[in-house]
């Protein structure tokens, strides 16, 4: 995860687009997505389209690694402090949770994990588990496989929850496993098939505020609270 690596320039080159474009707007974004190399999540016979800012299919699991610029902008939207506890809904390759990990450890030396991320699909579980082990994220990021559309109350509440598929409504498991003064990032589709990008914040007295951050297309969210199939 430095200058050393042969993609480093063009990981450089999308960041600067980001900011240019407004996505990044904060210095520990910036930083998380330079730092972390997307080529080393996406599936290999993506390896060339790495850092093309859209998002890339992962194998025939009917799910993908998150265009650049979403994984940015869902993090800027989190406002993640150092120290947070992250629960992460849905996995894919890793990408976005090893963003995660340098946003809450940017040290990467917690002495426990600090970001837990479900993932439903076996094969992609294992494939997430492998591609964090090689970077040496395992420490910071705890890989689960399971439906997440439940949350993962062994470790809640979270201060900051990170959904990666679009829900047909909020789990209230998640709400429920929110810190208070917590914020979730969830796409959330309507009757009508459209999706939109909800920040929820719950306030220290545990009421919820929504917020709508614009349209986005996700994969849908399978599992309990998740769509039927």
């Amino acid at each position: 995860m430095d200058a050393s690596d042969p993609y480093f320039e063009e990981r450089k080159s999308l960041v600067e687009r980001l900011v240019k474009e407004g996505i990044i707007k904060s210095e520990k974004v910036k930083n998380a997505m330079l730092r972390i190399p997307r080529h080393e999540f996406v599936w290999p016979d993506q390896l060339k389209h790495a850092y093309e800012d859209t998002p890339l299919p992962l194998g025939e699991t009917n799910q993908t690694v998150s265009a650049p610029h979403m994984v940015a902008l869902m993090n800027e939207l989190l406002d993640i402090q150092v120290g947070e506890k992250i629960l992460e809904v849905g996995t894919g390759g890793g990408y976005h949770a090893a963003t995660l990990a340098v946003l809450t450890c940017p040290n990467l030396d917690s002495p426990k994990p600090l970001v837990f991320t479900i993932e439903i699909n076996p094969k992609l579980a294992k494939f997430a588990k492998s591609n964090l082990s090689r970077l040496g994220l395992d420490k910071v990021v705890k890989v689960i496989e399971g439906d997440g559309s439940k949350g993962y109350l062994e470790e809640a509440p979270y201060d900051c929850i990170s959904v990666t598929a679009a829900a047909p409504r909020i789990p209230d498991p998640l709400i429920e496993q929110l810190k208070p003064g917590g914020r979730m990032v969830i796409p959330v589709q309507s009757e009508f098939f459209e999706q939109n990008l909800i920040l929820v914040k719950k306030d220290e007295k545990g009421r919820v505020s929504k917020f709508n951050a614009g349209p986005v297309i996700f994969v849908p969210l399978r599992g309990e609270y998740g769509f039927s199939f």
